[in-house]
Formats: C-alpha cells, sequence, structure tokens
C-alpha cells in the first residue's frame, strides 16, 4: 500500500513540474493530466515492484516460516474478518463483513492483507501465522456501507477515535472478495471506482482552512478587503456565494472569524499572499505535519500530503485547498482531531496480536496518542470558535453531553467536484487523553471525528459541501447512536 501511494504522488509531482504556468486552462489540464499519468505510472511501478520481489526471493526458506499458515483478521470486538481456507491458501472473507471491508482488507486491494504480511506469516506458538485484531468495529463498518448503499453515496467516511485509532474507513462502492477468482494485486480493484477513496488523495476544499485558519491567526492577519470576486492574475478567485449574496459584497473588513465561519476563498488567499509561501509552508510543515516532505508513518501505511507553489496564484489557491494541493479523508481525520483537542495523533488500525482463534493477546499492537503535531496554545480556542459556528448550521443533533464542531469543503478537481465535512462528535468528559484497552464503552467517555465525502454530488443535486448536511447527520447518527 505504501509502495502505491508513494509511486502515484511521484508520478504527480514529475508531471505537475512541467506544467507550472498559472494560467486557469494549463492548471486544469496539468490536474488532468497527473491523474491520468499517475494511474499509469503506479501500475508499471508495482508490476516492475512485483517482478523485483519474486526475483528477489531465495530459492530455499526455513520449513518454519513456510509451514505457517497465514494467520486471520479480526474486528474490535473479536468478529472474525479474513481467514485462510481450506486449502491453505485462498483468504475467504467472512460474512457478513466481506463486501463492507474488501476494498481495506484484502491484497487484491492493496490492503491490510498485503501492508501486514510480515505479522500474519509469522509463526505464532500453535504454528500458524500470527493473527491481527483490529481497532475497526464491523457492526459500524456494515452499518455505515448499507447507509452509503441506500443514499448513494460514492466515496467514503472514515470515523477516528481520540487515541488516533480508526473505528471505520468505509468505502462505496465496494465488491465481494469471495467472488473473485484469482486473489492477486488488481489495480481497478485496488485504485479503480471500488477502491479504497479513504486512503486515496485529492484535492481536499476548504476543509483546508482549518489549517489556513491557525495560519492567519499565527501571523495576525485578523480583517481583510472581501471582494466577493477577485479579479487578480488573469483569473478571478471567487467565494462559494459570489452569486446569491451579490448585494453583500464587497465587505471592507471581513474578519478572519467571519472568513471562515462562511468560507471565504478570498480572504484566505489573501492572507496566504500576505504571510509569503516561506512561512506558510514552514507551518504546514511544523504545526500539521503537512507537506511533500513530511509523510505520516501509519501503521497501514504513510500518509502523503502534498503541496506545491509554483507562483504566486498557487499560494493564493492552495489557501482554500486547490491547485496543487492533494491530501485524504484519513489525513482529514487527523487534522479535525488536532482541531478540537489541540494535538494530532498517528492514525493506526492494529489494537493487538492474537492467537489464531483470536481469543489470547500474545502481542502488543501500534501506540496509540503517538502526537505528531500541535497548534500552539494561543491559535486554538479561535480555531474552536469558528468550527462551532460552521457546526451550528449543518443541523446535526447529538446526545447530550456532547458538543459539535465541524469544516465543510468543496473541491474541484480532475476527477470532477467533491465534498466533505469534516466533523468532530466531541464527549464533554473527554479531553483526548485516555489509552483503551478496549472499545466496548467507549462511548460512555470518548469522542468521535468523522469525514465524509460525497464524490457524486451531482447525483443528489448538490453544489456545495453543506448541502450534504442531511447525509452526514445520518452517519453522525450511526456513529454516536452506539
Amino acid at each position: 500500500m505504501n509502495t502505491r501511494k508513494i509511486a502515484a504522488l511521484a508520478a504527480s509531482f514529475a508531471l505537475t513540474v512541467s506544467f507550472a504556468s498559472c494560467s486557469s486552462s494549463s492548471v486544469g489540464q496539468a490536474d488532468v493530466n497527473s491523474g491520468a499519468q499517475t494511474e499509469t505510472t503506479a501500475a508499471a511501478v508495482t508490476e516492475a515492484a512485483a517482478e523485483e520481489t519474486t526475483a528477489e526471493q531465495p530459492t530455499t526458506q526455513p520449513m518454519t516460516a513456510a509451514a505457517a499458515e497465514k494467520g486471520s483478521f479480526y474486528d474490535a470486538k473479536g468478529r472474525l474478518l479474513l481467514s485462510t481456507g481450506e486449502d491453505g491458501k485462498r483468504r475467504v472473507s467472512a460474512e457478513p463483513y466481506a463486501v463492507s471491508f474488501a476494498n481495506i482488507i484484502t491484497v487484491m486491494s492493496d490492503g491490510y492483507d498485503t501492508a501486514f504480511d510480515d505479522i500474519l506469516t509469522t509463526p505464532s506458538s500453535d504454528g500458524a501465522g500470527q493473527s491481527i485484531r483490529l481497532t475497526l468495529d464491523g457492526d459500524v463498518q456494515n452499518e455505515i456501507y448499507s447507509y452509503m448503499e441506500q443514499n448513494n453515496i460514492v466515496g467514503s467516511v472514515v470515523c477516528l477515535r481520540t487515541d488516533g485509532s480508526i473505528m471505520a474507513q468505509v468505502n462505496y462502492p465496494s465488491y465481494d472478495p469471495n467472488a473473485v477468482a484469482d486473489q492477486k494485486y488488481d489495480e481497478d480493484l485496488a485504485w479503480g471506482d471500488v477502491g479504497n477513496k479513504a486512503f486515496s488523495n485529492y484535492e481536499p476544499g476548504s476543509c483546508f482552512k482549518i489549517m489556513s485558519e491557525v495560519i492567519a491567526d499565527k501571523h495576525g492577519v485578523y480583517s481583510l478587503y472581501d471582494d466577493g470576486t477577485w479579479e487578480v492574475g488573469g483569473v478571478p478567485i471567487v467565494n462559494w456565494d459570489h452569486e446569491s449574496n451579490k448585494g453583500g459584497y464587497p465587505i471592507p473588513d471581513r474578519t478572519l472569524s467571519s472568513a471562515f465561519v462562511n468560507s471565504s476563498n478570498i480572504f484566505f488567499a489573501k492572507a496566504f499572499e500576505e504571510v509569503g509561501a516561506d512561512d506558510v509552508l514552514a507551518d504546514l510543515s511544523s504545526i500539521f505535519h503537512f507537506g511533500a516532505d513530511d509523510d505520516i508513518q501509519c501503521d497501514f501505511g504513510s500518509l502523503s500530503n502534498n503541496i506545491e507553489i509554483y507562483c504566486l496564484d498557487d499560494l493564493r489557491r492552495s489557501a482554500f485547498g486547490q491547485s496543487y494541493v492533494l491530501t485524504c479523508p484519513i489525513f482529514l481525520a487527523a487534522l479535525g482531531r488536532e482541531a478540537v483537542f489541540g494535538d494530532m495523533v498517528t492514525p493506526f488500525v492494529v489494537k493487538d496480536i492474537v492467537s489464531s482463534d483470536g481469543a489470547q493477546k500474545i502481542g502488543e499492537g501500534s501506540k496509540a496518542l503517538d502526537v505528531i503535531a500541535s497548534i500552539p496554545a494561543d491559535y486554538r480556542q479561535n480555531l474552536l470558535n469558528g468550527m462551532t459556528g460552521v457546526g451550528s448550521g449543518l443541523g446535526v443533533q447529538l446526545p447530550a453531553g456532547y458538543s459539535f464542531y465541524a469544516k465543510t469543503g468543496t473541491a474541484e478537481g480532475w476527477k470532477g467536484d467533491c465534498l466533505y465535512i469534516t466533523g468532530c462528535a466531541k464527549n464533554d468528559s473527554d479531553d483526548g487523553s485516555t489509552v483503551y484497552e478496549n472499545y466496548d464503552n467507549y462511548g460512555e467517555h470518548g469522542s468521535y471525528i468523522v469525514v465524509m465525502q460525497v464524490m457524486n454530488p451531482e447525483a443528489h443535486g448538490f453544489e456545495f459541501a453543506s448541502q450534504s448536511s442531511g447525509l452526514y447527520r445520518g452517519v453522525m447518527n450511526i456513529v454516536v447512536g452506539r
């Protein structure tokens, strides 16, 4: 998984450089060609890597390693997800979790069964390969998948607990892995229409403004002239409501708070221009672990965020998650966690190493609360106030004892429009410091960061992310309702 992701980004970086012109047509064409080139190059790299790995295998191996039947996957509550069949080779996905987990767990989709091969093929005391208890909850995964299927939500949903553990990582559509005859890696199953969108990079749109708000605050940019439509650099930058709110513009002294809550592209574009590219890139790296050289090493692979600035127009448009900015929904969940609790922790999915039947813990999983970035204390409250304002407009109703924070994002990319809502249902008793032995009673004290990505907004008649709030409420009800 890690190799495939890095290869795809490397191809994107190389091609983007050749389209460094800042006209709108050149940027758009670069995005289109970058996507096509990424898929082609990554496929070639993957095939070459597979051939090289095969060629380098030793002719003889220790009998103990060869004899170990590959271990199984279990969910957070010990329910079987994936095991080895009676033939000792074919991997069998357990019902009823086969479809909802297919694009994150199988070898065909370059999933956990590939990422954790070394663990799964290490013999345990009973001679079988070690097994893994994941942090994901199979029933939550299934419920969200069914909800997305019923409502035709093409995209992904990620639910992160505050210790960094992933509770659900759902992609719709998916496929039946038991019906695939040849269970080898398949480019279409891994990165095509049924692939893992939660781990794939796209433009994030205005969810990026979570970081832009902190950077503006840090550099003292609190008030700017907002034109509504800003004619600059030959291609105008517009606010989402520049047509519907013509009478409301210009706003001579738009505040940082107003710009965040109302998602002003122009304010943040001007703010980034005022701060300057060097400081913007430095802050993204140091405060948010975001940048081409700042991969986040998760147990399941690397989160590789991208931002490239070749000219002033790139800098402006990066402020609202466009131009050469790419990230994935899993990172947005980690970012949402940092926004609400102040610290970013590494997402992880391995809860424990367990015996072949899943009943006994035999080894430690990944580290919880692995803090990798922090928002300076002086800039946390203004961001929280802004996310409270955005959240209040989405109509999300939570049980007593929870507070809701959110940011919406509408992205225009080479694959079409993509809508995001990054939100947190924060339990008022949760300070983000608890490490959990298990998640049986997590809802009593824990919080949930939920990112919804909608990649078919036209099917719903949506133009802006805020219009998808009804769908998001349904997802949040599934998560918090447990």
